[in-house]
């Protein structure tokens, strides 16, 4: 291990335990979700066509990737400065394992699902957007029930993302030559 690999581990490591610190101080009011983004503290409440977009992502998962591989709203810590995200839907690999703390790694990431929130949108297409392809998230998908469209980030290269597909919601997104390996349909989508 180089003195830059070591850095970079003390560096997470400290980032973790402050992260730890703020999610432990946090009171979060029933129906609402809480995230710590490059740092700030965000709590969105939760909607009902928020819920109806990331149930219907899930269920149509369920038909290819088992329950235990499917998370919503837990908090995974994503590369840059203390982003502790609490993701509407993620896809985990075959074997993840846990941190020793007992988040989820980042590492292990497969596809992420964030649906828009009006207070919180900025950071699902600004450094949300930048920290998965950080991460190196192969599929990220931004679900807007405002604009009535899909946004879908694949190719993950250098932290940014190489390509870029949008579609309106009613269509289909042909995933299958991606690592998810299906098509999801937004057909049921509701709009805000």
């Amino acid at each position: 291990m180089s003195v830059l690999d070591d850095r970079i581990t003390m560096a997470d490591n400290i980032n973790e335990q402050i992260l730890d610190e703020m999610f432990a101080q946090m009171s979060v009011p029933e129906g609402y979700k809480a995230e710590i983004v490059e740092g700030a503290i965000y709590m969105s409440p939760q909607r009902d066509t928020h819920w109806e977009i990331i149930l219907d992502i899930v269920e149509q998962l369920r038909s290819k990737y088992p329950r235990k591989r499917l998370k919503s709203d837990v908090r995974i810590d994503y590369p840059g400065h203390l982003n502790g995200f609490a993701t509407d839907v993620t896809l985990l690999a075959e074997g993840a394992v846990k941190t020793q703390s007992g988040n989820w790694r980042y590492e292990d990431v497969q596809f992420v699902a964030e649906v828009i929130s009006r207070s919180t949108g900025a950071n699902d297409y600004g450094p949300k957007l930048a920290a998965y392809a950080a991460a190196e998230v192969p599929v990220y998908l931004i679900a807007d029930p405002y604009t009535g469209k899909c946004h879908v980030h694949t190719q993950p290269k250098e932290g940014s993302y190489i390509s870029e597909l949008t579609v309106d919601f009613g269509a289909s997104l042909d995933l299958t030559g991606t690592p998810l390996g299906l098509t999801l349909t937004t057909g049921e989508f509701p709009r805000d």
